[in-house]
C-alpha cells in the first residue's frame, strides 16, 4: 500500500506559478499510475493530469500547454508544474495513485489563484 503527501499549494497571482509535489512512501510510485485531480466546492472532482506506469501522458484540455506532470523515480515522488495559473485554476490539488481495483489517494494541496 502507497501513502501519498502532497505539498507546494498556496496563494499566487494569475499568471504566476506553482510546483505541486506528491511523495510516496511504502511502496514504489512508477508501478502505479499516478495522477493530479483537483475539487471545487459544488463541482465534480477534475482530472488534470496523468503518467501511466509506461510514462504515457494526459492533461485536461483546461491544462494543457500551461501545467506539466513528471515522475522522478529516484526521489519516488510526482510533480506539477502549474505555470500561467488562472483564477480558474483555484481548487484543492490531490494526486492519486491507481493500480487495477486499488487507488490511494493524498490529503489535497490547496492552490488560490487571486489578485
Amino acid at each position: 500500500q502507497v501513502q501519498l503527501v502532497e505539498s507546494g499549494g498556496g496563494l499566487v497571482r494569475p499568471g504566476g506559478s506553482l510546483r505541486l509535489s506528491c511523495a510516496a512512501s511504502g511502496s514504489i510510485l512508477s508501478i502505479y499510475h499516478t495522477g493530479w485531480y483537483r475539487q471545487v466546492p459544488g463541482k465534480v472532482r477534475e482530472l488534470v493530469a496523468r503518467v501511466t506506469r509506461g510514462g504515457v501522458l494526459f492533461y485536461a484540455d483546461s491544462v494543457l500547454g500551461r501545467f506539466t506532470i513528471s515522475r522522478d523515480d529516484a526521489k519516488n515522488t510526482v510533480y506539477l508544474e502549474m505555470n500561467s495559473l488562472k483564477q480558474e485554476d483555484t481548487a484543492v490539488y490531490c494526486c492519486d495513485a491507481e493500480s487495477g481495483p486499488n487507488a490511494y489517494w493524498g490529503q489535497g494541496t490547496r492552490v488560490t489563484v487571486s489578485s
